[in-house]
């Protein structure tokens, strides 16, 4: 039997809204999770999502930073045609982008898009 294919879910994260808006740290997290919750939501009955939520002790996410909104929509609209199953979380009452998640995925299938990107800090 082959060994599970290793699942990565994928954040990105608009840094500037804490370096320059001065979001606190923990606005910046929230925003993560809401959009790795929703992107899990939307794509639940996906084979890889299933996979991956079975191995609850062992998931796998991968958060990374844009450096602005202008970035992080240029990378929807990439992965978009890609057609790279995704979630772009729009903050609100503020109306603003936040940060994309991924569905889980095998890194080897959506890494070049998102190489770019730096690990947020």
């Amino acid at each position: 039997m082959a060994a599970p294919r290793r699942l990565v879910q994928y954040i990105v994260v608009r840094g500037d809204l804490q370096r320059v808006l001065a979001w606190p740290l923990g606005a910046l997290v929230a925003q993560a999770c809401h959009a790795a919750t929703a992107a899990i939501h939307l794509h639940y009955s996906h084979e890889d999502t299933q996979q991956y939520l079975q191995g609850l002790e062992s998931m796998h996410k991968v958060v990374l930073e844009a450096p602005d909104e202008a970035s992080l929509l240029a990378l929807a609209e990439i992965l978009k045609q890609a057609s790279v199953d995704h979630k772009i979380w729009i903050e609100q009452p503020e109306n603003i982008a936040t940060c994309i998640a991924l569905r889980p995925y095998p890194k080897e299938e959506v890494h070049r898009h998102l190489k770019k990107f730096k690990l947020l800090k």
